[in-house]
């Protein structure tokens, strides 16, 4: 049964930091591209960066360039998102997902996670 666990959601003020944990099981981890997604209320899921399985290659929607970071540790079979400099717009249910395929929009994931609340405020 596969699951993927998010962590580290909470609520801070705008300008802090938070660095979202997702934690993989019964997947090989190393087969897949790790990614986030995020979705605000009243808002469809939107992709947030995603990272294939060495960790050599990331992608970063436009909002968050220069500000998330996203990260893997094959060995603890976990991908991260270090987000800095939050802006309340980045107030979201944070989705981890998983994906073998080339195409990242939410209904081509094969797995997800439950997701993490991040509240920013101004």
């Amino acid at each position: 049964q596969v699951q993927l666990v998010e962590s580290g959601g909470g609520l801070v003020q705008a300008g802090a930091s938070l660095r979202l944990s997702c934690a993989a099981s019964g997947l090989t981890f190393t087969r897949y591209t790790m990614g986030w997604f995020r979705q605000a209320p009243g808002m469809e899921r939107e992709f947030v960066a995603r990272i294939n399985w060495i960790g050599g290659t990331t992608y970063n929607a436009d909002s968050v360039k220069g500000r998330f970071t996203i990260s893997r540790d094959n060995a603890k079979s976990t991908a991260y998102l270090q987000m800095n400099s939050l802006k309340p717009e980045d107030t979201a249910v944070y989705y981890c997902a998983a994906n073998r395929g080339a195409v990242w929009v939410p209904s081509a994931m094969d797995y997800w996670g439950k997701g993490t609340l991040v509240t920013v405020s101004s």
